[in-house]
């Protein structure tokens, strides 16, 4: 016991003087989780520029372009009274949006002639071009229920009778889990344990391979024959600083005014499995790849799609199968389906019981595969009989 804790003083020592590792694991959350805030910190889209294309110049083609005006998600950057060359002015002006009122426009709706409205979107960012089409088309239908209600009452409808002939049924969306539609809400938590796991990743990923790289690691093989000795050896300091790390990650969910439950016992047995399972895999690479270099370039193809694959933004029932089997791999991909249902759904122990098994898989499979191949690794060192002072 004496030894472990000599060596653990160590270990801390050789972590804090690693400027690299302090930088990764300490200043990567916390200037990212600040930086991704404030960029979704306006929480939806809004004063998308657009254009307007008006070739009626009439009191009705007015009343539309007021009626797009008045609209918070577009901008009605400009109006023009002839297209001119829309494709040539888009890499200057990136218009999500280009709206053409037809020339006779308010003349052949007065003699029902239904004319068209012309709507170009910018599909170059389909975020942008989905939240322009949902407003524009939101302008639209309103304006065109209202021209028909006028037109009722110009029959000699009232204006009760013009409402209910136009109006067959009613239409009530219930928004429910962040039904502001804020994308602060959507994407910050996810981005957060996306970043929490690289850097987790990439911590673990130097353990060892700094070890064989400085030939400190034949040291420790002579001190003690068990690779599971080593294994905790590396592991404990982090099981200090990670819980650290995720306490002030945590802090940006009131932070931002984020509305999750995740100050919860499943949201912290689900964090301690992800950390876990994160750890396994970034000390297992750091056994089996005897190079710092090496281990963290490999680790960073794991991670750097994570957030992709695990089907947080992007829906997994549309990925091949086979990207979906080597999603299942990736810790986050399981934290992330049990942290909807735990900070969304109000769900407990019980709803995430598929995700937490997951992850202990994960764990106890890389923990037997650590243990395996350290066990040789001291085994050969041992036998050979040499060791190096580390210099």
């Amino acid at each position: 016991m004496k030894d472990f804790k000599s060596l653990l003083k160590i270990e801390f020592h050789r972590i804090f003087s690693n400027k690299v590792l302090l930088a990764i694991f300490f200043g990567a959350p916390l200037l990212y989780g600040f930086l991704f805030g404030y960029v979704y910190q306006q929480a939806k889209v809004v004063d998308l520029p657009m254009l307007i294309v008006d070739e009626d110049h009439s009191p009705l083609s007015d009343k539309l372009i007021d009626a797009f005006q008045d609209n918070e998600g577009l901008e009605v950057s400009e109006v023009r009274y002839t297209s001119g060359d829309i494709a040539a002015e888009m890499p200057y002006r990136e218009y999500a949006a280009v709206v053409t009122i037809p020339q006779d426009f308010e003349a052949e709706i007065l003699q029902k002639r239904h004319p068209e409205v012309r709507v170009d979107l910018n599909m170059a960012n389909i975020l942008n071009a989905n939240i322009a089409s949902k407003n524009i088309q939101s302008v639209l239908m309103t304006m065109n229920a209202g021209i028909e209600i006028e037109g009722l009452k110009k029959q000699g409808f009232s204006p009760e009778q013009a409402r209910d002939s136009y109006e067959s049924f009613k239409i009530n969306f219930n928004k429910l889990y962040n039904s502001t539609g804020n994308y602060l809400t959507f994407m910050l938590p996810g981005l957060l344990a996306a970043i929490m796991q690289q850097v987790i990743f990439l911590a673990l990923a130097l353990v060892f391979a700094r070890d064989f790289e400085d030939n400190y690691f034949q040291i420790l093989a002579n001190t003690n024959k068990r690779s599971v000795y080593h294994i905790g050896l590396k592991a404990v300091p982090f099981f200090i600083l990670i819980p650290v790390m995720w306490f002030l990650v945590s802090g940006f969910i009131p932070y931002f005014r984020i509305d999750a439950d995740i100050f919860n016992l499943p949201m912290l047995l689900l964090t301690i499995l992800l950390s876990l399972a994160s750890m396994g895999i970034g000390m297992l690479f750091s056994i089996i790849f005897p190079s710092q270099l090496k281990a963290t370039e490999l680790l960073m193809v794991i991670s750097t799609p994570a957030f992709v694959l695990s089907g947080f933004t992007w829906p997994s029932l549309a990925i091949p199968a086979a990207i979906q089997n080597f999603a299942q791999i990736i810790p986050l991909t399981h934290f992330l389906n049990g942290f909807r249902k735990i900070a969304f759904y109000g769900g407990d122990l019980s709803s995430i019981s598929h995700e937490l098994g997951l992850l202990s898989i994960i764990i106890a499979v890389s923990f037997m595969a650590m243990s395996i191949i350290l066990h040789f690794k001291i085994k050969k060192i041992r036998s050979s009989g040499e060791v190096e002072i580390v210099s």
